[in-house]
């Protein structure tokens, strides 16, 4: 049984996957500190560790949110700022003209509402910013979108977001979705940010067409956050720690089974909120927390 993660440092940190990596050398791995929150940046840069780590070539920043999760003083407000930084950072090639933001997932399961519930904290400036400029001159123009899932619309996302693409013409595409994580520890605890794009739907085992600069022609900045662990997973790092080979348990787990932890609802609405907050700092340095507040009231 393979390790299922979304994450590429747990991919790097997972034995295999660090020992083939290491023998290429192919990446750069670097850790700092942002408003009081740890940063793991990790760069692969040739296909080789790509393919050794089931990663694309590209970015990966992965940000630990253990002093939110603590309630440290003033750590939303931190936590908005240090993730704002990241995004800016990676949407440096698209630093001018509109961002199409879009919120991936189910609304209706709480482990995969991430992105809709994200989308619900973007302030929307493309049609004041054509309509009343006089006041949004200085505005970036931004959309924001949760389009739901195939499921529900019987479009795939892809063919939404090309169609919307042709209406907005974005420079950048920031699209906020679920991701499986191979630790229990990391639920709900970081935010990954990369500028390889996303394939919808993967965190909850339904990956539907791969959202990409390659598939849709601008930049895509994929801001992701771990909310299942697949069980599978979590039975073979047990017995693997354990010493157990051929464990019969794990027969059972034939089928994908997925585990969040008890207190979902509040954390996925506490992670999108820094997502939605954070997205709109990125794109509009001049504004606040206390500003979004405003906007979005």
């Amino acid at each position: 049984m393979g390790y299922r993660t979304d994450l590429a440092v747990e991919a790097l940190d997972y034995d295999e996957g660090k020992q083939a990596a290491k023998k290429m050398r192919g990446f750069t791995r670097t850790e700092e500190e942002t408003e009081g929150f740890s940063i793991t940046k990790l760069v692969i840069h040739t296909e080789e560790v790509a393919q050794a780590l089931g990663k694309p070539c590209g970015v990966y920043a992965t940000l630990e949110l253990g002093a939110l999760i603590r309630r440290e003083e003033d750590a939303f407000p931190r936590a908005c700022h240090a993730l704002a930084q990241l995004l800016r950072e990676l949407l440096a090639p698209a630093e001018e003209g509109a961002v199409l933001v879009t919120g991936l997932g189910n609304r209706s399961i709480t482990p995969d509402a991430v992105g809709p519930l994200a989308a619900d904290h973007i302030i929307a400036t493309r049609h004041l910013v054509s309509h009343v400029p006089e006041h949004f001159a200085g505005w970036r123009a931004v959309s924001a979108v949760a389009p739901g899932v195939l499921g529900q619309t019987g479009v795939e996302t892809g063919e939404l977001l090309h169609g919307l693409r042709e209406a907005v013409a974005p420079a950048a595409v920031i699209v906020v979705d679920a991701l499986a994580t191979g630790r229990l520890s990391n639920l709900s605890r970081t935010i990954q940010v990369t500028d390889t794009g996303i394939i919808p739907g993967s965190g909850v085992g339904n990956a539907r067409s791969e959202l990409s600069q390659r598939t849709l022609g601008v930049p895509v900045l994929a801001v992701g956050v771990p909310t299942v662990v697949d069980g599978a997973t979590i039975a073979h790092e047990i017995c693997s720690q354990a010493g157990v080979s051929g464990c019969e348990a794990l027969d059972d787990l034939a089928q994908p089974v997925l585990v969040t932890s008890r207190d979902i609802d509040r954390e996925v609405s506490d992670v999108a909120r820094v997502i939605g907050y954070a997205i709109n700092i990125a794109l509009h340095p001049f504004l606040t927390v206390e500003d979004v507040d405003l906007y979005l009231s």
